[in-house]
């Protein structure tokens, strides 16, 4: 992939926004500064740049992809009210031990992918009150 302005102007507001945003955010924050960026534009570069592996794209969340531009392998947390989305790093002996244990199946395993799902601080407080 030939290096692109707007490629890298997607790629570092990823990485300046820790949320696992959807594509839709993304370009919300980035439309102000870049004018002549194009929704689908930003689509097919995400979409590339996830092919690469230069960014993951996280589905089955919610009704739209999010975008993490964290590659090494991690898990994620996800409140069930907000939707918010958290990098959960986990020791790489206890991932091996998992793709061990899925291995025993009859299943080829094409990407490890592991989701908790929970109630975050911000949403527990707004219950409690």
């Amino acid at each position: 992939m030939r290096y692109s302005k707007q490629r890298e102007l997607i790629y570092n507001t990823l990485k300046n926004n820790p949320c696992h945003p959807t594509a839709d955010y993304l370009y919300s924050l980035i439309k102000p500064s870049c004018p002549a960026l194009s929704l689908g534009t930003l689509y097919r570069n995400l979409n590339q740049m996830a092919a690469q592996g230069r960014i993951k794209k996280i589905s089955g969340l919610n009704q739209a992809d999010h975008f993490d531009h964290h590659t090494r392998e991690h898990a994620h947390i996800i409140c069930q009210n907000c939707g918010r989305v958290e990098d959960v790093f986990i020791d790489e002996t206890l991932l091996e031990k998992l793709s061990m244990s899925a291995k025993k199946t009859d299943f080829k395993i094409n990407r490890r992918e592991i989701i908790f799902n929970g109630v975050c601080r911000e949403c527990i407080n707004k219950q409690e009150k």
